[in-house]
């Protein structure tokens, strides 16, 4: 039994970084953009988290760092969509190379001035432990998986929380859905269209690089590791939207039912099971490309996706 929970709290804390790509990327898919740089973004993140929480050692700074510069690029994917009404699947594309690819590079640069693999200090790890709630805490099996998590694993879960609230209940969410449904009937209501989709987006994308950093401070184990940082997650993200049908609530469940499945390696000894370890590492993408072939056929208007998502929208033409 305690192998079990175990298990369930490594799969909250894998799945932790795809909650926050996942919600970050439903924000921007709710106003009819559809973003593929999410791995980028959660790069740019992971990047500046990781430079702030080495630089400063200061945990807000780190985390509005990553949000911060994610969101900036963002802002460049939304200027080039919004205004200028670029291919959306052409530009996330480009914001996935180069947020890695610039990621990546000031990542060598900062390994090579430190002569080594840099490391977040102890005093910093130590603001991003678990937190175990008084009490709460203490109560058998489920007191661990829930009430012994990571502060940012909290904020992730709380945050998702808050959208689906926000989407359901209240006027200005309302209008956001209506964007992403039809832009140009939600333009003649009075919605401001091109200012709900670049705060939006801009927004979604910060999120996103928090769930970056998340993975350059916690799940790399607080070192500086390109290889093993992101890993595809970004790409996993935008699959779960489709997954949790939209739902910033559903979001919770599904990235720890993906968290779950990047856990198992750790979980299923070689001696009951001789599969090799790059199996359990597939498992993941693969369950990816199956969510991918439900949901192309499952039919269903809750399920649907935003009507107006990945079509640019102009003005003049409604």
């Amino acid at each position: 039994m305690n192998t079990f929970i175990n298990f369930l709290y490594a799969a909250i804390l894998a799945g932790t970084p795809l909650l926050f790509g996942t919600l970050g990327e439903i924000i921007t898919e709710r106003v009819g953009n559809l973003n593929l740089g999410v791995e980028g973004m959660m790069w740019i993140g992971a990047f500046a988290g990781f430079y702030a929480a080495y630089t400063t050692e200061s945990l807000l700074l780190s985390l509005l760092a990553a949000f911060f510069s994610a969101a900036l690029s963002a802002a460049i994917y939304a200027l080039l969509t919004v205004t200028l009404r670029a291919n959306q699947n052409v530009t996330g594309l480009t914001l996935t190379t180069f947020g890695t690819g610039i990621s990546l590079v000031l990542g060598y640069a900062m390994t090579y001035k430190a002569c080594g693999a840099p490391k977040i200090s102890e005093h910093f790890a130590s603001k991003v432990d678990a937190v175990s709630i008084p009490v709460l805490s203490d109560i058998p099996y489920i007191g661990k998986i829930l009430f012994s998590l990571n502060p940012l694993t909290y904020f992730a879960i709380l945050l998702c929380i808050l959208f689906a609230v926000f989407y359901n209940k209240t006027r200005t969410g309302l209008s956001v859905r209506a964007i992403g449904e039809n832009p140009a009937a939600a333009d003649v209501a009075g919605i401001n269209v091109t200012l709900h989709k670049y705060l939006n987006i801009i927004i979604g994308g910060g999120i996103c690089g928090i769930g970056g950093a998340f993975m350059s401070l916690i799940s790399a184990n607080g070192s500086w590791q390109p290889a093993g940082i992101v890993n595809g997650c970004g790409w996993i993200a935008v699959a779960l939207v489709i997954f949790v049908s939209w739902n910033p609530a559903m979001a919770i469940l599904g990235s720890f039912v993906f968290g779950a499945f990047k856990s198992l390696t750790y979980y299923i000894p070689a001696s009951v099971i001789d599969i090799p370890k790059a199996f359990y590492q597939m498992l993941p993408f693969l369950l990816t490309i199956l969510v991918l072939i439900i949901t192309s056929v499952r039919s269903g208007k809750k399920s649907a996706q935003p009507a107006a998502c990945g079509l640019n929208y102009f003005r003049e033409e409604r």
